[in-house]
């Protein structure tokens, strides 16, 4: 079997998962780890691995995971995807995604290679089951509730934001689809609280919710990986209604977005050259195995 070559872009939270979850799966080899700084302080874990900081030094690369911030995926995945690479994301900010697609779309067929985008759990495979749940229901009304939990991409928007040290973003369901954000924000030396509380409420991924910001002392000892989802649909099936299906999930956030970015990677290879999201893209797709045997197992 040849195997699915991957280069990690990015090695931070995801990026270590996403390392993590390539060495589980038996159809992966890593091709390497392109860092910011290349191989230097390289981590004992990587030891093993080619680092680089340009995904150029990399040789016989298939798809490139990029475990980077949502606002600089679009500028890698181009880079990427003019070099015959195909490419894969966890890019977060809903309201973006059908631009990226198609930005992306016209790169990916240009350079005759398929990305596959917003590939983390939300966006991502939950997506997947709102669609499935909207299609055996037409009619109706979903909710997801996020969290109680750490929202990885509204932190690093915070980190983002002049004078943050570090800064923890917490969802909080409120109900209904509605979300209080707790950010907490540690703060540079002579930094201004409340300019810095400002630019938190006005960035894109605060401006539609309830935002409360908090000055401490220490970020990270309040930090947790921890997050969840519970994504609820009441609607009509034909014309019987009371249709009520629920989804929960408890999960270590960067884990799974890892675990998604991985299945969507080895989807790459079966797609025709453009960009997808997850709900384009057959589930089988997303599994590693004998196709016969998964439908006799799974169907």
């Amino acid at each position: 079997m040849n195997k699915i070559r991957a280069a990690v872009v990015g090695y931070g939270n995801i990026g270590k998962y996403v390392v993590e979850a390539l060495e589980a799966a038996p159809d992966f080899e890593i091709a390497g780890i392109v860092r910011r700084n290349g191989a230097e302080n390289k981590p004992a874990e990587l030891e093993p691995y080619a680092v680089v900081k340009d995904i150029k030094e990399l040789k016989d690369v298939d798809v490139a995971i990029l475990a980077t911030p949502t606002r600089s995926v679009e500028k890698y995945a181009k880079e990427i995807l003019a070099m015959g690479i195909n490419t894969v994301d966890s890019f977060d900010i809903h309201t973006q995604i059908t631009a990226l697609r198609r930005s992306l779309d016209e790169s990916a067929k240009a350079g005759n290679a398929v990305a596959i985008i917003s590939a983390g759990w939300d966006p991502g495979s939950d997506s997947v089951v709102r669609t499935l749940l909207e299609a055996i229901a037409p009619k109706g009304i979903t909710y997801t509730n996020f969290g109680p939990g750490r929202s990885m991409g509204h932190s690093v928007a915070v980190r983002a934001i002049a004078g943050v040290k570090d800064a923890l973003s917490m969802t909080i369901p409120v109900g209904t689809g509605i979300h209080r954000r707790m950010v907490y924000v540690e703060l540079e030396e002579g930094a201004d609280f409340k300019t810095v509380e400002a630019a938190v409420k006005n960035d894109p991924y605060f401006v539609n919710d309830e935002t409360h910001v908090i000055q401490v002392p220490c970020v990270d000892d309040l930090n947790d990986v921890g997050h969840g989802v519970n994504l609820v649909r009441k609607g009509v099936s034909g014309k019987t209604h009371n249709q009520l299906f629920e989804f929960d999930m408890k999960i270590n956030n960067p884990a799974l977005t890892a675990q998604v970015l991985v299945c969507v990677a080895r989807a790459t290879m079966k797609q025709q050259p453009g960009c997808y999201t997850m709900i384009e893209v057959p589930v089988i797709d997303l599994m590693y195995g004998d196709r016969e045997e998964l439908i006799a197992h799974l169907v």
